[in-house]
């Protein structure tokens, strides 16, 4: 038996014989420990036809660990490996259990699809169920762009109980953004009659549905009938530490090798994600109808003693909170402004002086009764450092402060939405069970459009944070952001006029905001392919992000080893450098033949998000 360790930092492949006395299958994928150096790891068999050299004599397996990944998962993660430069064994610990599984369970004897619905079934929505056919039919990878308000749940039965699906061996893998989503959508599915799952042990029994998020793009399914990915656009699909690998990616190649239908879902649907697949669309005016109402407000003439709340946000704001009932029917209104804190930039009132880090130099910003950096962490009095006055100006607010000043404003309690979840008691309509203040209006950064399930209105504060940042990203994650307001607010028509997306911007005419007011993306699409293809950003070019205090001597070896090749490396501004390849072959090849210096003072980031 050949057997990879799970020591990351040994990518050497051993090989050991299995004792006579074993009873247990041995096959790819097997969990085991074995003897290497004097000491117990844990491995996989990854080759179980190995025939040793001549005159050697392996040592024996030590100790049958359980079940692991399918034989296809293991090629998969080997390819992986290659794919984000990371180590293989990583990949194998995300597709292997949490603990050992010595037994797998039975898998039902009851249908798996179209006859395995109870009396709460109910029928696909016929575009979706018409999409769906023809995604599968492809049998390749096809994208389905489809309005936020739609419910998914339609979709995935369409897929389960098409004939083509039913007629394939294997389970359909249904992938989403988050953990809370997929118990949702497995609770549904059961309580319809469907043999769902989110259980590693019961998806590698071969279940016929298999639920999850990220990490479930290694699911033990043995085989794949389809796969699903919901919501493709969302940035909770990438791995954020090193190896940054992408369950997009994953499934997608996982389908290509089973020769599998691959359909991925979004309401706007990166560049990166499009390229190379089939694109499917639902007839302009019902894409439109799946769009929440969108209203623009011009702040480029706006009276600077306002703030940051525009007269008509004041006017949405009083059409939610002179409504009682309406809060307790459709949630709180939804604030959003994305700078945690007081106060993220301040200035002597005095002198002018901005508030800097007496010790890095850093803007410091307001923490409870005194100043706090941000990069190094020093913390000292609210004293001006240049003329020792105790009075400061804000130059550029956070959450806390504007949540102060709404509340002044409006004359309710606001809450604010920030950070992680915390347990708490449940308020109306569901809120308060994870933290969130059960109050008529919350204030928040990016948490707030996660954690908040539904709401009266949506009012983003400052849209331009996302929209101009200089991120070559910025587009798709104002759309991502856009999205889930959309979800929150609901469909346009469908409610109380209040019912819609305010959006406070200087830049009113940008191609962003004009497509999602029109619940139209397909010309922004077309405008943000156009741009890349032109600057050379991926989809059209493949790279990779190097940092950490080991990189330099790195960058050094991987310049000598591109001389002839169309590989370039180059040096970021904020002490990272980019190596940028025509495809991913050739960066690939390039990471993966260079040797990596001993130590844990390197980063690689293929694709990086942040550049």
């Amino acid at each position: 038996m050949r057997v990879r360790t799970d020591v990351a930092a040994l990518p050497k492949l051993f090989d050991y014989a299995v004792p006579p006395s074993w009873t247990d299958e041995i096959i790819v994928g097997t969990r085991v420990r074995v003897v290497l150096h004097g000491r117990r790891v844990g491995g996989w068999v990854v080759d179980d036809d190995v025939t040793p050299p001549p005159g050697i004599e392996p040592q024996p397996l030590k100790i049958w660990s359980g079940w692991g990944p399918p034989p296809p998962v293991v090629e998969l993660a080997e390819w992986a490996g290659w794919r984000w430069a990371g180590p293989v064994a990583f990949f194998l610990g995300v597709a292997s259990p949490p603990g050992p599984v010595r037994r797998l369970p039975p898998v039902p004897a009851a249908p798996p699809f179209a006859s395995g619905g109870g009396a709460g079934e109910r029928a696909a929505a016929p575009e979706l169920e018409a999409m769906a056919g023809r995604a599968i039919a492809s049998g390749g990878s096809t994208v389905l762009r489809l309005p936020p308000t739609t419910d998914l749940l339609d979709l995935v039965l369409a897929v389960v109980n098409d004939p083509a699906t039913v007629a394939r061996p294997g389970g359909v893998l249904v992938v989403v953004p988050a953990t809370g989503w997929a118990e949702r959508l497995c609770a549904r599915l059961v309580r319809r009659g469907y043999l769902a799952t989110m259980d590693w042990a019961q998806s590698r029994a071969g279940w016929p549905i298999v639920v999850g998020s990220r990490a479930a793009a290694w699911t033990a399914l043995p085989h794949l009938a389809a796969a699903l990915v919901l919501d493709a656009h969302d940035e909770s699909y990438r791995e954020e530490s090193a190896p940054t690998y992408s369950a997009v990616d994953v499934v997608t190649e996982r389908c290509r090798r089973e020769g599998s239908p691959c359909i991925l879902t979004s309401p706007c649907p990166p560049v990166v994600v499009r390229a190379g697949r089939a694109l499917e669309v639902l007839p302009a005016p019902v894409e439109r109808a799946g769009w929440s109402a969108v209203e623009c407000v011009d702040r480029r003439g706006a009276d600077p003693r306002t703030g940051m709340f525009s007269e008509e946000f004041v006017r949405l704001a009083r059409s939610v909170l002179d409504d009682p009932d309406l809060v307790a029917q459709r949630g709180p209104l939804v604030c959003f402004y994305d700078r945690t804190g007081r106060a993220r930039l301040l200035a002597c009132a005095a002198c002018g002086e901005l508030a800097q880090c007496t010790s890095c130099g850093a803007a410091v910003g307001q923490h409870a009764s005194g100043l706090r950096c941000p990069r190094c962490g020093n913390e000292r009095p609210l004293i001006c450092a240049a003329c020792g006055r105790l009075r400061m100006k804000t130059l550029r607010a956070g959450v806390s402060r504007l949540r102060e000043e709404v509340a002044a404003l409006l004359g309710v309690e606001v809450g604010e939405v920030s950070g992680p979840a915390r347990a708490g008691p449940s308020g109306p309509g569901g809120r308060g069970g994870d933290g969130i203040p059960a109050t008529p209006v919350l204030m928040g950064t990016e948490a707030v459009l996660h954690r908040v399930r539904r709401a009266s209105a949506v009012a983003f504060l400052d849209i331009d944070l996302h929209l101009l940042a200089p991120r070559f990203s910025a587009t798709d994650e104002t759309l991502g952001l856009l999205v889930r307001a959309s979800r929150l607010v609901g469909a346009r028509h469908a409610g109380p006029a209040s019912a819609r997306i305010l959006v406070q911007t200087r830049v009113p005419d940008h191609p962003v905001l004009a497509a999602v007011a029109r619940g139209d993306l397909g010309t922004i699409a077309a405008e943000e392919e156009s741009m890349r293809r032109s600057a050379g950003l991926p989809p059209f070019s493949a790279l990779a992000a190097l940092s950490g205090p080991l990189a330099t001597g790195y960058v050094d070896d991987l310049r000598g080893a591109a001389i002839g090749t169309d590989v370039t490396v180059s040096e970021l501004p904020d002490s990272r450098y980019l190596v940028q390849a025509p495809d991913h072959t050739a960066l690939c090849d390039l990471l993966g033949a260079v040797p990596r210096p001993a130590g844990r003072g390197l980063r690689v980031e293929v694709d990086p998000a942040a550049i």
